[in-house]
């Protein structure tokens, strides 16, 4: 058994924190939203929070645990919801937030450490004409290593594509977990080996990302009789490439009535979107063609009166909307096969009603326009929740399922990324990066 008292002495002058309270605070994220998850994972705790001022200390504590053989589980800024960041043995959980200087802009490449938050890195590029490519709804809080390491698309993708798309992560900088630690440079499509990997097959310390010229963004409320309109409305405007659009989400009635501060009237249903000025009038013609009526057209970065980012009710915003009001209800995360996708979407309304409410986020996969769904579920057992998503898949719809804490049984293919297996035996030879998380990983013996 570890004895922690003396872990910290040997840690020296690198920051750590051993006070029970906050312990278990920084070992968790959002996995609440699954009443699944919430069962499985509120007992689970660190040992101590190790907090690197940089990567000399990341190297030193990473040292530390692979000489006492402790487990290491990597953290952000906690917004993930999946448990990515909850250690399922203790030991240590490695907070990188302060591992936050911006390194180099040039040429429209981005080289930040880690612990950069998103919307800090946007507040700073902006002034020099570019922004992120793509952010999740949680940027004013999330970490750029927290969302490589943790999650796979967001705002911007209906453009941009998904993470592991070439060309969006340029290189991450890797830190081994070994008694003597390797740092090491992952470019191309190596970096699919640390992407989406929950920290379990190398620990990030810096990453190279492509960014995107900044646009005039337009934040716009519009509302649908007929959910089916505004579905095809957002198909379209994603499928027109004279549109530039950064944002499409619809939510089926009577999710908007959860939006406090949108003012959506009763019934309807809403399509949310962050469309550039120069492509406003395109947009209009697109909204009329739909019978959509346009409620609000703000600034994207107009913050008065305390006024909520639009992307801030989409993707798992969404959900942490309803549940302010309604605990019972929790969600899914979908794919829609490119070809049929919206048919698909109205067989899963015509099966569900109200039990599942859909709420589709619209995003380029392989070049292609399709919607990922993130419906609000109407939670009742366990039981029931798997039989919705035996329906989804066996009609051809990919389900990543967020009530699970691995990587291969949350993922919509049911295994880990390519390469990633192969990572972790490269990189964490003692398998101490967040063990439990990749869950057909065998390490051979050391």
């Amino acid at each position: 058994m570890t004895d922690w008292q003396h872990f910290a002495a040997e840690l020296g002058d690198i920051p750590s924190i051993t006070e029970r309270a906050l312990v278990r605070q920084k070992s968790r994220d959002f996995y609440w939203y699954s009443p699944i998850l919430k069962q499985l994972l509120d007992s689970k705790s660190a040992d101590i929070i190790v907090c690197p001022r940089d990567e000399a200390d990341v190297i030193a504590a990473t040292a530390l645990c692979a000489k006492h053989r402790v487990p290491l589980t990597v953290r952000g800024g906690g917004t993930g919801n999946y448990g990515q960041a909850v250690p399922l043995n203790g030991g240590v959980v490695l907070e990188m937030t302060a591992l936050d200087q911006m390194i180099a802009l040039e040429g429209g490449l981005l080289t930040v450490q880690v612990g950069r938050k998103l919307s800090d890195i946007d507040a700073d590029t902006v002034k020099l004409g570019w922004e992120l490519r793509m952010h999740p709804s949680t940027k004013r809080t999330a970490t750029i290593g927290g969302f490589i390491a943790g999650g796979s698309a967001g705002v911007g993708s209906i453009t941009w594509g998904g993470l592991r798309d070439p060309g969006n992560v340029i290189s991450a900088r890797v830190v081994s977990c070994e008694e003597t630690p390797r740092v090491i440079t992952l470019t191309g499509a190596e970096v699919a080996g640390v992407n989406h990997a929950y920290g379990t097959t190398g620990i990030i310390t810096a990453l190279t990302v492509a960014m995107a010229p900044v646009q005039p963004w337009r934040d716009i409320v519009a509302v649908f009789d007929r959910f089916e309109d505004a579905a095809e409305c957002a198909m379209s405007v994603g499928e027109a490439p004279g549109i530039a659009k950064k944002l499409l989400s619809v939510m089926a009635a009577p999710l908007p009535r959860y939006f406090r501060g949108l003012d959506i009237p009763a019934g309807k249903h809403v399509l949310l979107a962050m469309i550039s000025a120069a492509s406003l009038v395109a947009w209009r013609e697109a909204l009329t063609r739909f019978d959509g009526i346009q409620l609000s057209c703000i600034a994207s970065d107009d913050a008065s009166g305390g006024r909520l980012p639009v992307y801030e009710y989409t993707w798992n915003h969404t959900t942490l909307h309803v549940l302010r009001t309604d605990k019972s209800v929790t969600y899914l995360q979908c794919l829609f096969p490119a070809n049929g996708a919206l048919d698909l979407v109205g067989e899963m309304r015509a099966a569900f009603g109200e039990e599942v409410m859909m709420h589709l986020e619209f995003l380029r996969i392989g070049g292609r326009v399709t919607c990922s769904a993130l419906p609000v579920v109407r939670y009742t057992t366990e039981a029931r929740m798997n039989e919705i998503i035996a329906f989804f898949e066996a009609r051809g719809v990919s389900v990543a399922n967020p009530h699970v804490v691995t990587l291969e049984d949350g993922a919509g293919h049911k295994k880990v990324g390519d390469g990633q297996p192969a990572m972790k035996a490269r990189l964490d030879p003692y398998a101490l990066l967040n063990p439990g998380k990749m869950r057909t990983y065998q390490p051979e013996s050391v």
